[in-house]
């Protein structure tokens, strides 16, 4: 019998290895996998590279305590300053942490693409700035394209609103974001969800994942997880 759901959240985490590159979901602090990111302080990880929209939402919270803590080498993200979090910026201005940009668009496109199989694209954003730097870049169809690779994760923290035993998921609202290209991209996903549902309750139309690309789900409850705003 398939069964992916776990008792807890160390064991949902269980494996996460040092160096590991770990794809975050979320925008900001919505839809976010806090409860996960909590578990991971916890089990301890260091040298990580995390793949998020962003650097951290709140000091002392979710993302942005893990790099507070030193656990975090590298930042891949488009937004890694914010107003209510200096976690990152105090980190990057001691020379205590790496940063990679990438454009949203492209950071989306990145992640999707090794979710679907494909190593690489062309894509005209950033052609003409730092970041294309030592790119390869193809005209096609008259304008100058950049390349980028595609870009995949060890682990894949994500948010759901419901699951089932088989991992199948759906998402709430603007919660969506980030989270389901991720949870195709890694060699192993695990899923905090708002709600587990019986086999066969979850409209096949509203699945937005399929269990295929869903390793490990652990129950955590709105009032158990931490705020979010979706």
């Amino acid at each position: 019998m398939i069964n992916k759901i776990v008792r807890s959240v160390a064991e949902a985490l269980e494996g996460v290895r040092d160096g590991s590159t770990i794809l975050l979901g979320g925008f900001g602090a919505v839809g976010q996998p806090d409860t996960l990111l909590d578990g991971l302080i916890e089990q301890g990880a260091r040298d990580l590279v995390i793949v998020a929209n962003n650097a951290g939402a709140v000091d002392g919270y979710g993302l942005s305590k893990l790099i507070e803590l030193g656990r975090v080498a590298k930042m891949i993200c488009s937004f890694p300053r914010s107003s209510t979090s200096k976690a990152f910026e105090n980190r990057y201005r001691e020379g205590k942490i790496g940063l990679e940009i990438v454009p949203q668009g492209t950071l989306a496109e990145r992640i999707r693409a090794a979710g679907a199989g494909i190593p690489a694209f062309y894509t005209p954003t950033a052609v003409g700035t730092l970041l294309a730097e030592g790119k390869p870049t193809l005209e096609i169809d008259g304008k100058l394209c950049v390349m980028e690779k595609a870009l995949h994760g060890d682990v894949a923290l994500v948010e759901a609103w419901q699951a089932d035993r088989w991992g199948n998921l759906t998402f709430r609202d603007s919660a969506r974001n980030f989270n389901p290209i991720m949870a195709m991209a890694s060699a192993l996903t695990i899923v905090q969800t708002q709600h587990l549902v019986e086999l066969g309750e979850l409209d096949p139309n509203a699945i937005v994942t399929p269990g295929i690309f869903v390793n490990r789900v652990v129950h955590v409850p709105y009032a158990a997880g931490a705020a979010q705003a979706a």
